[in-house]
């Protein structure tokens, strides 16, 4: 075998074993970082709270051990007749929906009726009052954010100064769900009329309360709470 050929296969091999080599280091790399993000993002999942400023149009994921944001998302909220729901809440349902859901749903524990974050086939309505009080996120955002949380992550929702009156007030009716409802039966309450369940539903046991204060009061007896009834609960907007 002549010199020049020798040093020719050698070279060859010693090209596939350094192939081998590098191929066998980089699987071991990338396993063991996929190992570090899966631990890190179980560690750290348990920490995460979800922030919704309905005034702002934005949802935050927060990690609060670490106190920081880690990402902002905008979003769409509910309409003046249909306000998305405003308290503490927790994840108790994840699902991959379709159609006008977008490609995932989070959904949320909230008393008075079925309500959570999920994306939307309708991606310029981001920004705007426009869902029945959902929260909407373009679908690349909702998968994200899908990853990262687990059930029981808590998702807190304010709306700026005024609350559940963000939008002004609503008349409230006989079935009207929502947290300005809720308002109105913690004012009840408080003033010894109102003794059900705080669960932000106008049923049965609220119009009673109403109507007994209403009458204690000398006003005209309904069943809708318009701008004076809310003013003689002492809800009023202060600049």
């Amino acid at each position: 075998m002549s010199k020049k050929l020798y040093m020719s296969i050698l070279i060859l091999f010693l090209v596939a074993i350094f192939l081998i080599l590098g191929n066998l280091i980089y699987k071991i790399t990338m396993k063991n970082r996929i190992s570090l993000e899966d631990v890190y993002l179980k560690r750290n999942s348990g920490t995460y709270t979800i922030l919704v400023e309905v005034h702002k149009k934005q949802l935050k994921l927060i990690d609060r051990e670490n106190e920081s944001v880690l990402k902002t998302y905008p979003i769409a909220t509910g309409k003046p007749s249909s306000p998305t729901p405003l308290g503490t809440f927790k994840i108790v349902e994840k699902a991959q929906w379709g159609e006008g859901f977008g490609t995932r749903w989070l959904g949320l524990n909230v008393p008075w009726g079925k309500y959570g974050i999920h994306g939307t086939n309708r991606p310029g309505s981001i920004g705007g009052n426009l869902s029945a009080g959902c929260i909407r996120k373009r679908n690349r955002d909702v998968e994200e954010l899908y990853s990262m949380v687990s059930n029981n992550t808590i998702v807190t929702i304010i709306n700026g100064l005024y609350g559940p009156f963000g939008q002004g007030f609503r008349e409230l009716k006989p079935g009207d769900r929502g947290s300005d409802v809720l308002e109105v039966q913690k004012r009840l309450q408080q003033k010894g009329y109102y003794e059900g369940s705080l669960d932000g539903i106008y049923g049965e046991g609220m119009k009673s309360a109403l109507i007994k204060f209403l009458k204690d009061n000398n006003l005209s007896l309904t069943d809708k709470i318009s701008e004076e009834i809310y003013s003689k609960l002492d809800i009023v907007l202060m600049e």
